[in-house]
């Protein structure tokens, strides 16, 4: 599936979290969800973007906004990634890309000129209604509170 865009309708899922329970987008109707993707847990990209995802968690809880973040592990390395650093917000375990693959964020990638297929670093403002209220594809980990909080505030 190609890149989603504002006001399409975000696409809904059920997937496992840190904890074994599922989660469905779905679940968050009438709520703010900011939904970010990232390729790996604990790797240095992913822990930096995380960290600062957690960091701002009172702000996003002071603007009514869930936050959720996917990535292809399992539910046991997503619990390790959290208890490691204190991430009290769901990880969703998209071990069979799915939810990558409807959001437009898996796809061909180049590391240190070797192409290979992964998740595309990106993240979602979704409404109330489910709605895509923003994208960021391709966005940097330090980058992704920063990107967010500019349209929420």
């Amino acid at each position: 599936m190609g890149k989603l865009s504002k006001n399409e309708k975000a696409p809904d899922f059920k997937l496992l979290d840190q904890d074994g329970n599922y989660v469905s987008l779905s679940d968050f109707k009438g709520e703010k969800v900011f939904l970010y993707f990232y390729p790996r847990a604990n790797t240095p990209g992913c822990t930096t973007q995380s960290c600062n995802v957690q960091e701002a968690l009172p702000d996003f809880s002071d603007l009514k906004v869930k936050v959720l973040g996917i990535s292809p592990d399992t539910p046991d390395k997503q619990k390790k990634f959290a208890d490691k650093y204190d991430l009290k917000f769901p990880l969703l375990c998209d071990v069979e890309k799915t939810a990558a693959e409807d959001f437009g964020v898996w796809g061909e990638k180049k590391m240190y000129g070797k192409v290979s297929m992964g998740i595309i670093r990106s993240s979602f403002l979704i409404d109330e209604d489910g709605n895509i209220q923003e994208t960021w594809y391709k966005v940097s980990p330090k980058d992704t509170v920063p990107k967010v909080m500019e349209i929420l505030q």
